[in-house]
């Protein structure tokens, strides 16, 4: 069974932090909280967890995994961004985006796509994440917390503690979450592409960007 959390949203408890990020990274799985519903996250690179998030979301090698970062620079480590890009990244992060970008060789090879070599990397807008991402000293490996054959991701801690407690290591129950997905981004050619349209506003990424 998990561990379960309750960590203030808007003062998130040093302590609890970190204790939160001792257990990622000894190879745990966490559910937690961000500005677009909640996800699951591991170590970079922590084979066995990244197993474990496919297996519970049902994902195939083909799906973009996500570096959750804490600012522009981490960005930077790990994806490709050129000035052109990089001011399209300034004026919208933080925020519910999740951009697609060719990734460096900073990624470990199981979380890029088989044939694109693509990572996906975004910097939440939520005091919880961040003081993760602080505390961690690195990106979080994330996956939108969505079930199986559903649209929408989960939102209530308690309801996923009843669903996934028996396979999760922690779940932080930082309050509801927004209901809509991030919206998904293709900034590896210009103009950007709309992969996923959710929370974020996809107008300054359409025609005139």
């Amino acid at each position: 069974m998990s561990q379960y959390f309750q960590i203030h949203p808007e003062n998130p408890q040093k302590r609890l932090i970190d204790q939160a990020t001792e257990i990622i990274r000894k190879g745990g799985v966490v559910a937690y909280p961000t500005d677009s519903g909640y996800a699951l996250g591991c170590h970079l690179g922590e084979k066995k967890a990244i197993e474990k998030i496919k297996w519970l979301r049902s994902l195939d090698d083909k799906h973009n995994f996500t570096l959750v970062c804490s600012d522009l620079s981490e960005i930077g480590t790990y994806a490709k961004v050129d000035n052109a890009v990089f001011r399209l990244l300034k004026a919208h992060t933080p925020g519910p985006y999740t951009y697609i970008l060719n990734a460096t060789t900073e990624v470990p090879r199981l979380l890029l796509h088989p044939k694109r070599r693509s990572i996906g990397v975004r910097v939440p807008d939520h005091r919880i994440t961040h003081a993760l991402l602080d505390a961690l000293g690195e990106p979080l490996m994330s996956v939108t917390l969505i079930p199986v054959g559903e649209a929408l991701p989960m939102s209530d801690p308690e309801e996923i503690r009843d669903r996934y407690g028996a396979h999760l290591d922690l779940i932080i129950d930082g309050g509801a979450c927004h209901l809509d997905p991030t919206s998904v981004i293709d900034l590896r050619e210009l103009p950007p592409k709309i992969v996923r349209e959710g929370r974020g506003d996809i107008t300054p990424f359409q025609d005139g960007y």
